[in-house]
């Protein structure tokens, strides 16, 4: 059976400072950073309830989903392999800039919504899920019990989309609420082969 932990990085500088964020190199702050430490805790907890040998821990390279996996990896002694293919999706010229200064627009209703730019620069949802889809098939490996995936609140989205299955077409309109500092469990059934969302969205080891 395979279990993945998909984690989300906990606040981050670009939250408080009302920043555009995707790619721009945000670190977390104090109360990220305690976050984190709290997602060790509970992972470590968890690994051992589950009773996992097995484990491998991969981040998206950012800084900010860098400092939540160095409290993880130490926790259960693991080395972090970084795959830039975990990354947000890159909001091109508006990351780093205050909220709002830059030309947005909405994904339409209707017509070819992965296709769509939504900013100067910015990646279509397109090619955002189509990274996402091929860091997961890369880091499918039945030789791991356990792999906690550190990622992006955004980004969660598809590695969740990634699991069941979806089409990459059919990935227009899904959205899964993910909080900051949040653990969603996907696992899969030895004796139906079926790919389970768990737990979504798990933040009760966040206590600050």
């Amino acid at each position: 059976m395979r279990y993945f932990y998909v984690v989300t990085h906990p606040e981050a500088s670009h939250h408080t400072e009302e920043l555009v964020g995707g790619w721009y190199d945000s670190v977390l702050t104090a109360r990220g950073h305690a976050h984190a430490r709290q997602l060790a805790e509970e992972l470590n907890r968890r690994m051992d309830v589950a009773s996992h040998r097995r484990r491998r821990l991969v981040s998206s390279d950012l800084q900010r989903t860098q400092q939540t996996a160095e409290p993880i990896a130490i926790m259960l002694d693991l080395r972090v392999e970084f795959e830039p293919g975990l990354r947000e999706q890159c909001n091109g010229e508006a990351e780093g800039h205050p909220v709002g200064t830059h030309p947005y627009y909405p994904v339409p209703k209707t017509a070819d919504r992965m296709d769509f730019i939504s900013g100067p620069g910015m990646e279509s949802r397109a090619e955002w899920a189509a990274r996402i889809y091929a860091a997961m098939d890369s880091l499918d490996d039945a030789a791991s019990d356990a792999t906690v995936i550190v990622t992006h609140g955004g980004s969660a989205t598809y590695v969740i989309a990634w699991w069941i299955g979806m089409p990459l077409e059919a990935a227009d309109r899904v959205k899964f609420r993910v909080s900051p500092g949040s653990i969603t469990v996907l696992h899969d059934n030895d004796v139906h082969s079926d790919h389970l969302v768990a737990e979504l969205n798990a933040t009760d080891h966040l206590t600050l």
